[in-house]
Formats: structure tokens, sequence, C-alpha cells
């Protein structure tokens, strides 16, 4: 992947941020601080789905009112769209008509967006449908930066000092990890942030049985290693590279170390299949985006085919 793009990805000029309007107040702290630190534009998207222009009449009858909930989505936009304004940052407010992944799909590429900002509600059963339906859709169909902002992701988790700031890029360690890895890294150098890269393995005791390298013995770490110095190479990088090793269940190992590293982002690179099968199985991408406490950023693998490593290396399918 060009260093252009990776830049490009890094410091955004447009971010999109898709809005159910009731998550405005949780996702505008984070897109203005991002707008502010890139000097980017902001677009506030929100898509009026299937029944949302339906009204009743004074007795009650149902009816079509497709411009009255246009109305009513415009003036809760703009007081956020003005507030940004206030704040020196551009913004606009857009709403469209239709089935919220597509209209978001061909929102980000109308205005050229380098990064989507997107909020998930609360862990009921309504939500986990919402996130695969729609945020699987998009994170499997743009090719940029996807940023969530789950329910207990708070702007006080990522403030504080230069030095205490760390990213948290979670690999698989496919090749197709480098793009993920090497955009982690200018964004933790933008920040003057740790970057910490991570790798989760099965449990302890399965590996044990299965007779595998284990921990600072293990295959994955050599190559997390690797990972590391290729990373750190990069003349966009100018940060210390750490490396993390983990057993147990991804989603968990991932939550924790962000918690204890008190991560200011989370950069998960994830393969198409991946999220496609981790979505409607064992949610691994589900559990980090609706639980971490700050952001999470997921970059789309483009290879369609992304080969697997062996078992080892592939215990954390994001």
């Amino acid at each position: 992947m060009p260093d252009m793009e990776i830049n490009r990805w890094a410091h955004p000029s447009v971010i999109l941020v898709a809005t159910d309007l009731g998550d405005l107040d949780r996702l505008m702290p984070f897109a203005l601080q991002q707008a502010q630190q890139s000097q980017a534009r902001i677009i506030l998207f929100h898509v009026l789905g299937a029944g949302a222009g339906i009204s009743a009449d004074p007795v009650g009858m149902p009816y079509y009112d497709p411009a009255g909930a246009i109305e009513f989505a415009i003036k809760t936009l703009e007081p956020w769209r003005m507030m940004a304004r206030s704040q020196q940052v551009p913004c606009d407010a857009v709403v469209r008509e239709g089935h919220p992944a597509p209209q978001i799909i061909a929102g980000a590429r109308q205005f050229k967006a380098d990064r989507l900002l997107l909020g998930t509600r609360s862990r009921s059963k309504v939500s986990k449908l919402l996130l695969g339906s729609v945020a699987e859709q998009v994170l499997r169909s743009v090719n940029l930066p996807v940023i969530t902002v789950g329910p207990e992701a708070h702007l006080e988790a990522a403030s504080g000092t230069d030095s205490q700031r760390v990213v948290l890029h979670a690999t698989t360690l496919r090749e197709t990890s480098c793009p993920s890895a090497a955009l982690a890294c200018e964004i933790a150098a933008t920040h003057k942030a740790r970057l910490v890269l991570m790798h989760v393995l099965p449990p302890l005791d399965e590996m044990k049985r299965e007779h595998l390298p284990t921990g600072l013995d293990s295959t994955a770490l050599r190559e997390l290693r690797i990972l590391a110095a290729e990373t750190g190479a990069n003349e966009l990088c100018c940060t210390e590279v750490e490396t993390r090793i983990a057993h147990g269940h991804p989603a968990i190992e991932i939550l924790a170390a962000s918690v204890d590293l008190n991560a200011s982002l989370i950069v998960l690179g994830s393969a198409t299949h991946s999220i496609v099968h981790n979505l409607t199985h064992d949610r691994t991408v589900y559990r980090v985006l609706a639980h971490a406490r700050c952001p999470v950023m997921t970059l789309r693998d483009t290879e369609e085919n992304a080969a697997l490593l062996p078992a080892e290396q592939d215990a954390i399918r994001l």
C-alpha cells in the first residue's frame, strides 16, 4: 500500500460521521478532536431508513411524510454543525433516504472521505443486528479506516499527556497486517504516542496439549518482532514500537490490554472474509467495538484471499 495513502488516512482532510441522530453527543467530541488535529472537514451524514417518514394524522391514521422526517433530521444536526463551525472546524450536514449501509458507502465515496466515524448502541440484541447489517457492510465495503465509537468509549480515556498516550494494534500476523500496522504507527507518531503491537494466541493449556511453543518461545512472538522492526523502520514512523503476546480469548485479551495500557485508540486490521465470519460467529470484532473504552479503528484488507498462517498464528481472526 502506498505511503501516500497511509499518510492521507493518518491525516484526514474529510471525516464522514455517520449518525442515527441519537449518538451525536458521543460521536461529536471525537470527531471534533480528530478534525482539529488534522484540520479536517466534517460531514454529518444521516440516512432516513425505511419507515422513518411515517407519521400519524389527528385521527391516528399513518401517512408517509418524508419532508417532515428530513426537516427533523436537519434541525437535529444543525446545532452540532454550528458548534463545529464555532470551533473553526468546517462542517456540513447531509440527509439521505434509503438503506443506511449503501448510502453511507456512497456518501464516503462522494465526499472523498479519508475516515469514517460510526457509533454503536447498547449491547442489546437489536444493536447486534444493527451492527451485523450496517456496520458489517460498511466495514467490508470501504477501503478506508472506519472508527467505531462504542457505548463505553469516552473522550477522557483518550486524554492525558503525550507520554501517556498509547495506540494498541491487535494483529493477526498475516502479511496483510502490514498496512494497518503502518497506519497505526503513523498515527502514534503524529500524537507522540507509544505503539504496542499485540497478538493473541489460543489458551495456554490448549497449546500445551498440542505441544506448540507458547509465550516467549512462540513463533508468533518472533513474527511480531519482525513486524515491529519493519513497522518502526518505515520513514513515516518515528515512534518506539513495542510487542505484546497474550493467551486466551482474543476479544477479552485485546480489551484487557487496552485498559491496562490506557489506550487512546485500538487499531484492528481485518481481512474481508474474517469480518464476515466473526461478526456472524464468534463476534470478536463486535465485542471489541461494543466494549472498548476508546475508539476502535478498523482497516479492511484489500486482499480478498489473504493467506492464513499456521494455527498458532491464526488464533485471532479479526
